[in-house]
C-alpha cells in the first residue's frame, strides 16, 4: 500500500476523492438472499467479476512514487530543481554536445567541400 500526502485543493486529491465517492456509492448494501430472486450467473456475473477488479501498479508508476517519497522524506526536491537549471543540469549538457557535434560537422563538411573543388 502506497500513501502520499497531496495538498487537499489540488487536482490529485480532488480526483481522488471524486473515486472515493463512486466506489461508496458504486458498492451496494447486501443483496438479500430471498428464494425468489436470481442471483446473477453466467457470463454477466462473470463480466462483473472481471472488470470489478482494482487494475495493478505498473512498474513505472510504482517507481514514480517512490522517487517522489524519496525526495521528500530527504528534502531534496528543491535542491535537485535548482541543479538541473544550471550549468550542470542533464538538459543542458546533452543540448551542449549536440551544439558540439554540430558545429564539428559543418566544420569536416566544409573541408571535405574545399578538397572537392579544384
Amino acid at each position: 500500500r502506497v500513501t502520499k500526502e497531496v495538498d487537499a485543493t489540488s487536482k490529485e486529491a480532488k480526483s481522488f476523492l471524486k473515486q472515493q465517492e463512486k466506489t461508496q456509492s458504486g458498492v451496494p448494501a447486501s443483496l438479500p438472499t430471498v428464494s425468489g430472486l436470481k442471483r446473477p450467473s453466467g457470463m454477466s456475473s462473470l463480466l462483473g467479476k472481471i472488470t470489478s477488479k482494482k487494475q495493478k501498479m505498473s512498474t513505472l508508476e510504482k517507481s514514480k512514487l517512490d522517487w517522489e517519497s524519496f525526495k521528500e522524506e530527504e528534502g531534496i526536491g528543491e535542491e535537485l530543481a535548482i541543479h538541473n537549471r544550471g550549468k550542470d543540469g542533464y538538459i543542458e549538457r546533452k543540448a551542449f554536445l549536440e551544439r558540439v557535434d554540430h558545429r564539428q560537422f559543418e566544420i569536416e563538411r566544409d573541408m571535405r567541400l574545399s578538397r572537392m573543388k579544384p
